[in-house]
């Protein structure tokens, strides 16, 4: 059985769709209120914050997935992210299984720098300290070695259905809504984004490869880098809608922080909008090569073609 914590939010969906098509139809789905994704799934309501519901949860399971997500809260960060992550590495540790965390980018460098696994943490905010503190915590347990343990990072998402992240938010939800899209800090500066789809298809790989194991990988993305201002310009040719955009300044965005919780808590990431993002995913691409990669075009093109169809 392979189980994922955390099983209501996008990653986890696009995960459970992908173990179901390729490797098992024995998927159990961990949450608050668990929802089916393939008709044989399982599901487990718990909360992960109690050890002994994340004992149960995890029990008879041969690889548990981590894919929480919490909403851009600090404090509820601080008090609850540590505490799940513990508890669910001890369950995984009882049940004599093979844990697979799912983590991104918030610890390393804000700045222009090739971004490889071997990146150091140098987290800026207290958001960005907590998952380094996370990370740090999954790999005391790949050191000890009772479990086999695997990281798969990822950069910001971009990606259909609910995918939450900055650029749906501000570039694609404005589009699907006939709005001007929004850019935040400048438009000048290369991203690297990750289809949500390909990182779930590439967390499953990686889970279902034992070589891979004791490792920390990047998730594959599209190596042609582009410009908020390139995505923008491409996004609006594809959605049919004229090429226009503002750019949201960091004064703007301090200023709308005072007001918007939700902005707010967003501050302590503007720096890494200040410089090109050089996320490395060569050492995935390397162990699978034929891992096909969603074009920025492709992967906009579906967002329409599903936007089409509500």
């Amino acid at each position: 059985m392979q189980t994922i914590l955390g099983a209501t939010g996008q990653i986890a969906v696009e995960l459970a769709r992908e173990l179901h098509r390729i490797f098992t139809d024995d998927i159990r789905l961990v949450s608050r209120n668990p929802l089916k994704v393939n008709e044989s799934d399982t599901l487990v309501p718990a909360d992960l914050l109690d050890a002994g519901q994340a004992a149960n949860a995890v029990k008879g399971s041969s690889i548990v997935y981590f894919t929480v997500g919490l909403p851009p809260d600090t404090e509820m960060w601080e008090t609850q992210f540590l505490l799940m992550l513990q508890n669910s590495l001890n369950a995984t540790r009882a049940a004599n299984a093979r844990f697979v965390y799912f983590d991104n980018t918030y610890m390393y460098p804000q700045n222009n720098r090739v971004l490889t696994e071997g990146a150091p943490f140098e987290p800026v905010g207290r958001k960005c300290k907590v998952r380094a503190a996370m990370a740090y915590l999954v790999l005391q347990e790949m050191e000890r070695g009772d479990i086999p343990v695997v990281i798969g990072r990822a950069p910001e998402f971009y990606g259909p259905s609910k995918t939450q992240s900055v650029t749906n938010r501000l570039v694609i939800d404005n589009l699907k809504a006939g709005k001007i899209p929004r850019v935040p800090v400048r438009d000048d500066t290369k991203r690297t984004l990750i289809w949500t789809p390909d990182a779930s298809r590439a967390l499953a790989a990686l889970g279902n490869a034992a070589s891979t194991y004791g490792q920390t990988w990047h998730l594959p993305c599209d190596d042609n880098r582009l410009t908020y201002r390139q995505f923008v310009t491409l996004a609006t040719e594809i959605f049919g809608r004229p090429q226009s955009y503002r750019v949201l300044g960091k004064l703007t965005l301090t200023m709308a922080g005072l007001v918007s919780k939700q902005v707010r808590e967003l501050q302590e990431l503007l720096p890494r909008y200040e410089y090109d993002n050089l996320f490395d995913s060569s050492k995935f691409k390397e162990r699978f090569p034929e891992f096909d990669v969603t074009t920025y075009r492709q992967g906009l093109e579906q967002i329409l073609a599903e936007s089409n169809c509500i």
